[in-house]
């Protein structure tokens, strides 16, 4: 990530990603699948994320199929009302890489997607001291059975099924963004009770929407001289630089680690404030 705080905000392109749940074995703890970007990607290279990707012209005003689209491109997983075969899966998803329109292929084949099972989780917006942005909702949706996701060999090179606590322990490994270093700290307290009390937790959530717009700060003592600051932080509109959307302090989601700060080995830390 390249932060300049003094550059000219560039306007966010609308995104959405999919934080995909299903059960462990042997547990039933909700785990979530992640995919490694390419090396060569131009935002969050390398690093573990949801599967996900900008909004589509026809899809402005539909983040759900967004959503929907990319979790098939990205990690082959359909969330249609019909079933479909294994093999007839690979061959959509063989179809859309080689250019032909999502919708066709889903026409072409009877299928209608099910976006009721995609459910609204929160909505990120790209600090504006980077030069590539996105204003992204994230949604929840659980792994139809019969299914395996599985990585593209294009964007993205490989995968992981971690359970909350595993995703943050293993944060500077997976090199995890601020966004998804955030939503797990999120689910760890839904998690043990499975897809079922994930999906709940989404639905509370979705009664209190609001866009999370990290702000740039100077803070001499971290180790790269600088940290991100979320819109609860006491210091978010005093000391913090670029576009803000702020929060009330008692807004349900303004709960617990309000700043990011960056590692020298590249792992985001979830930190409070100082008192």
């Amino acid at each position: 990530m390249a932060f300049d705080p003094n550059r000219e905000p560039v306007a966010p392109r609308p995104a959405a990603s999919v934080i995909l749940v299903r059960s462990r074995a042997g547990t039933g703890e909700a785990e979530v699948f992640l995919l490694r970007r390419h090396r060569r990607a131009s935002f969050m290279s390398s690093a573990f994320v949801f599967p996900g990707g900008a909004v589509d012209p026809g899809e402005e005003h539909e983040p759900r199929r967004t959503a929907a689209r990319e979790l098939f491109e990205e990690a082959g997983v359909l969330l249609g009302r019909q079933p479909v075969s294994a093999d007839d899966l690979a061959a959509m998803r063989a179809a859309v890489h080689a250019g032909e329109p999502f919708d066709e292929v889903l026409a072409a084949r009877g299928v209608e997607l099910a976006l009721d099972r995609v459910h609204y989780f929160a909505h990120w917006i790209t600090p504006s001291a980077e030069a590539k942005r996105f204003s992204a909702r994230f949604f929840v949706a659980e792994l139809p059975p019969g299914q395996t996701p599985s990585f593209d060999n294009r964007e993205t090179v490989d995968e992981a099924w971690v359970t909350p606590d595993e995703a943050l322990a293993r944060a500077g490994e997976l090199r995890l963004p601020p966004p998804q270093v955030r939503t797990f700290y999120e689910l760890r307290d839904a998690a043990p009770g499975g897809p079922a009390a994930v999906l709940a937790l989404a639905a509370e959530r979705a009664r209190h929407p609001h866009p999370i717009l990290p702000r740039f700060a100077a803070m001499p003592d971290a180790p790269h001289g600088f940290c991100l600051l979320l819109p609860w932080d006491p210091d978010y509109a005093s000391a913090g630089t670029g576009e803000a959307l702020e929060m009330a302090a008692d807004h349900p989601l303004a709960v617990g680690p309000s700043r990011f700060v960056l590692d020298r080995d590249g792992a985001w830390r979830h930190v409070d404030a100082p008192r």
